[in-house]
């Protein structure tokens, strides 16, 4: 190896940018405060990003920072899997290892991925088949790694060369850059701006995190010509002449890089005119150095962004003085720079890698190429062994041997596998279906489906044994590009395998199991990207494995008809379709098959009525999956237990499941399971009168959640707060966000009813029954579904209550008696399973009965007895208010007594969580009948007509009782004897002081609070 050789092309002063750096120091400084910094910084190639981040990172190392930097490797066109990350967590763990050991433990097996030393990328019982979650766990894990590392220390992550990441890593850190939210941490990213053209793949995610507040974008800008003559002055270290600068200024415009190359040129006597290509430029410096040095740089220029000196030795195949002396010339014209580790030599700049690299002749850029694989195939070991079998596919691949490059890089998609990096795996097995054809038949001959193939293995055959074919190649592409999102190439290459399969079965060669794999994959894509719902697919598929002896596939195929039943069809013949699954996965030993079968099948059974069996299947599955390890289980567990917990009135239960599945999912990097998690535990939370708790959770749902249906539940959980609270604007954003958050490509049951529960509540609370009544009978016409009692009881409530309180107003009459019919006729048809729903069957029979004007207390009381009970006070507030209500009106022996403690219950509970519309319900109730809600404290008389509380004037009375009425402007203006425009007033005024946003609102008020007692028939 070389010692120091000087140079002298870098200037010694830092010129400009003063800005640029003033805001990195400023970001550092917040970072040092505890607030995580994200940075973009884009330049042209050569304008000076590299320089400006080492004096960024010189300046945080004086502040006492840990700064560790990555770069993006480009190997021919070809990027290593998080290569970046992986360079920059090695540097922190050397710098920091008792840190970096301490903030991996638990985790080291996932986090090897990234960094091979932390411990075994195999981990055992993981999911072979590829786990949705992998990816975004990996990414999960990483982020909390690098937070709780930066807890105590500022620390900086430099990211060079973006423009050159894979898809791994720029996925990657757009997750940490929306993600990272602890720790004395800052992110730097750098690309080469001009490189981003409209289809280079960073555009997309520079536009995504362009949107991002918290994501700081800086664009270096070229230097001006006082700038430029600073630093050729100081490269020269002497004051140039005016016309030197002038050219130079002229021929660079201002690029920092190519001001250095033209001042070098300069100042040994080269005539900067002696070409207007900066390309030449650089061409001619290195075409001056000594031909074995010339020879050396050639070759780097094939080997990658840094290339190992044991390796450059065994390609250059020059004695090791003459090597020596090659690389000193090299390095001495500054044309080569030894890397940072000591270990190898890189370009001084990638222009100049560029320049040569493109100089080369096609046969002689195939040769060197063949050279770096045939001397890495010799000796493994020059090269790093994370980075060995990707580097040797690509040097195959560019040797244009597909003999050899076949089984390289099929190799290297093993190994992207297993990194959880899908779109590296894709973009080789696509690559790997280029070669195939071109591969010799002997080479194709020796390929073993157990080497290279996990998402098919129903041939029923043994894969160690069985040769590898193209079709497995295209299953294990579907898998990994539905894996990393690449839904759009997964369809193309499952769509091409399909009509492959069809033609064969036409030819006598039918395959319906590996058909039938296909198609359920296309089922899984298809709802992903809102084309369908995926049952026409899951169709084809049952179809093909009918008739068939059980296997792997069939068990498959009925797992899945059965999770899509369990969404859009639940009963018996879902049922049945799990039982089958069941059955078929033990016969064929598929654990994972036979625990998503049994998940379902025990969530089925609970909705079904056998509580305690389906409870235990789901337990037993949640417990068996954490045995097995197997990730896409344990999250499916975590999230189906306590909903359907919920669904049984068991809302406490819920909640612990619920915390120790955010601990789960904490531990493991499970951030969207996180968010279905936290979401189902808001639901229960607001069950159980945990209101601010509940809205707590649904908004870390709604900040954090990776997709869009954990949010949309979320949000449906907030619009329930918010409707009970009387904010009736924000319930109405909340659902309308919600429904964006659903779509309409694949309406579910559990999506929909809860939409319409809460639609009917708002639009009973705003006075628009007939919207209420048409929401309902439009799900009655589409029929209700059997065995979702948990989500219909609640629904059909609402809408008793809509009829019930709307009951007196002219505009409520007609259709009544057929709304309570449809109404009562829906609830025969409910199962009560569990008492929470035996309470409801009593509250909405007692609610139809108010409607009717049948009620009695002792209906109101045999509803609050039935609630007492299942723990959710807020309804227990509000039938303990009516009850309070109808024994007012009776007025007989100590129900004046029992009445005031009611609603001193009621209050109490309203108070506490916020809930306006009971609270004055509840507190005008008492008013009106002259009753103290706090103890001990005798009521003053209150005023005769309790809408002076509101602050009406007697004339706002009279407005406010013909609004209630339906009555138009115009209407009450000729009633009243007044003007429309001051019965506009009059009515402006009067939604003003009783908070409400509309006429419909404020009648509805009105009837509830009976400012207007009806007189009695």
């Amino acid at each position: 190896m070389l010692g120091d050789v000087e140079t002298r092309s870098v200037s010694p002063i830092f010129v400009g940018r003063s800005d640029e750096l003033g805001i990195l120091n400023t970001a550092l400084e917040r970072a040092a405060a505890g607030e995580p910094q994200a940075l973009l910084l884009g330049g042209e190639a050569g304008v000076g990003k590299t320089r400006l981040v080492e004096e960024f990172a010189a300046e945080a190392c004086k502040q006492g920072a840990v700064v560790v930097t990555g770069g993006c490797v480009e190997i021919g066109a070809d990027g290593l899997p998080f290569a970046p990350f992986s360079t920059a967590l090695r540097s922190l763990r050397r710098t920091l290892p008792a840190e970096v050991d301490a903030a991996a433990a638990g985790r080291e097996d996932e986090l090897a991925r990234l960094l091979p030393e932390l411990g075994d990328r195999t981990v055992p019982g993981s999911d072979a088949r590829g786990d949705e979650s992998a990816t975004a766990r990996l990414f999960e894990l990483t982020g909390r790694l690098l937070e709780r590392v930066a807890a105590e220390r500022t620390v900086v992550v430099v990211l060079e060369d973006l423009h050159w990441a894979d898809a791994s890593t720029r996925h990657l850190l757009s997750y940490l850059f929306r993600t990272l939210r602890n720790g004395r941490l800052a992110v730097v990213a750098t690309y080469r701006a001009d490189d981003v053209h409209r289809r280079h793949p960073l555009r997309p995610l520079l536009a995504e995190l362009d949107r991002l507040r918290t994501v700081t974008r800086i664009e270096l800008g070229r230097l001006s010509r006082e700038e430029v003559a600073r630093q050729v002055a100081g490269i020269m270290a002497a004051e140039p002449d005016r016309a030197v600068v002038d050219d130079i200024f002229r021929r660079s415009d201002g690029n920092a890089f190519f001001v250095e190359e033209l001042a070098v040129s300069a100042a040994e006597g080269c005539a900067t005119g002696l070409t207007d290509s900066l390309r030449d430029v650089l061409l001619v410096r290195v075409e001056s150095l000594p031909e074995d040095a010339q020879r050396v740089a050639r070759i780097c220029a094939e080997g990658g962004s840094t290339v190992e000196y044991p390796l450059l030795a065994a390609v250059a195949r020059l004695g090791e003085d003459d090597l020596i002396e090659a690389l000193r010339a090299a390095v001495g014209a500054n044309i080569l720079l030894a890397s940072t580790d000591g270990d190898g030599y890189r370009f001084r700049h990638s222009l100049v890698r560029e320049a040569v690299s493109d100089d080369l002749l096609p046969g002689e850029r195939s040769r060197i190429n063949r050279r770096y694989a045939e001397a890495l195939e010799d000796d493994p070991a020059l090269v790093p062994a994370e980075a060995r079998v990707m580097r040797l596919a690509s040097y195959w691949y560019h040797a244009h041997d597909a003999a050899k490059a076949l089984p390289a890089v099929l190799d290297a998609s093993v190994e992207a596998r297993r990194r959880h990096a899908y779109s590296e795996q894709l973009r080789l097995l696509e690559r790997a279906m280029e070669l195939w054809d071109e591969a010799p038949e002997e080479i194709r001959a020796q390929l073993r489906m157990g080497d290279y193939a996990v998402a098919y293995l129903s041939c029923g055959c043994d894969p160690a044994e069985t040769r590898l074919d193209y079709l497995d190649l295209m299953a294990e592409a579907a898998a990994a590009g539905r894996l990393c999102g690449e839904r759009e190439r997964a369809l193309k290459i499952g769509k091409r395998a399909i009509r492959i399969l069809d033609e064969a079965a036409a030819g006598g060669a039918a395959d319906p199991l590996r058909l039938a794999w296909f198609w359920i994959q296309r089922s899984r894509i298809i709802s992903h990207i809102a084309r369908g719902n995926g049952w026409d697919e899951i169709a084809k598929a049952q179809e093909l494995v009918r008739g068939l002896p059980p296997s792997a596939v069939h068990a498959e195929v009925l797992a899945h008809a059965a999770a899509w039943g369990m969404l859009h069809n639940p009963g018996g013949e879902t049922l049945a379709a799990a039982e089958r699954a069941v059955e078929y996965a033990q016969m064929v030993g598929d654990d994972e098959t036979e625990l998503h079968a049994r998940l379902i099948r025990g969530g089925l059974l609970v909705d079904a009525g056998s509580i305690e069996q389906g409870f235990a299947e789901m337990y037993a599955v949640r417990d068996r999956s954490a045995e097995l390890g197997l990730m896409a289980r344990i999250s499916n567990v975590n999230v189906n237990l306590p909903s359907h917990l919920e669904g049984a009135g068991r809302s406490a239960e819920a909640v612990r499941i619920c915390d120790e599945g955010v601990e789960l999912c904490r531990r493991f990097g499970l951030t969207d399971t996180k968010a279905w998690v936290r979401s189902n535990q808001a639901e229960s939370l607001v069950s159980l009168g945990r209101w601010d708790d509940a809205v707590k959770a649904a908004n870390w749902t709604s900040r954090f959640a990776l997709s869009d249906k954990p949010r949309a539940t979320a949000t449906t959980h907030l619009a329930s707060v918010a409707l009970g609270r009387g904010a009736f604007q924000e319930a109405t954003d909340h659902l309308a966000a919600a429904r964006r958050y659903f779509g309409t490509h694949d309406p579910q049951p559990q999506h929909d009813l809860p939409l319409a529960h809460r639609a009917i509540e708002l639009a009973a609370a705003q006075g628009r029954l007939l919207d209420a009544r048409a929401e309902l009978d439009r799900l009655v016409t589409a029929g209700l579904p059997p065995s979702l009692q948990r989500y219909i009881w609640p629904l059909l409530l609402a809408a008793a209550e809509a009829e019930a309180d709307a009951r007196g107003l002219p505009a409520a009459d007609a259709g009544r008696a057929e709304a309570v019919a449809r109404i009562r006729d829906a609830a025969k048809r409910q199962a009560t399973p569990v008492p929470v729903w035996q309470a409801y069957e009593q509250w909405v029979r007692t609610e139809l009965l108010r409607a009717e004007g049948r009620v009695t207390p002792d209906d109101w009381s045999a509803t609050v007895t039935a609630l007492e009970p299942v723990d959710r006070p807020y309804d227990l507030a509000r039938a303990r208010t009516r009850l309070a209500d109808s024994l007012l009106a009776r007025a007989e022996g100590d129900d004046r007594d029992r009445a005031t403690e009611l609603l001193r219950l009621a209050s109490a509970v309203a108070d506490h969580l916020g809930a306006r519309p009971l609270a004055e319900s509840v507190a005008l109730l008492a008013q009106r009948a002259r009753l103290s809600l706090t103890r001990d404290v005798p009521r003053p008389d209150g005023p005769a007509d309790p809408a002076e509380d509101f602050g009406l004037t007697s004339r706002e009375r009279d407005v406010l009782r013909l609004v209630t009425a339906g009555r138009s402007n115009r209407q009450i203006a000729e009633e009243l004897f007044i003007s429309p425009k001051t019965a506009s007033v009059h009515v402006s005024n009067i939604l003003a002081k009783l908070g409400v946003a509309g006429r419909g609102e404020a009648a509805a008020l009105a009837h509830r609070l009976r400012l207007f007692p009806q007189p009695t028939a």
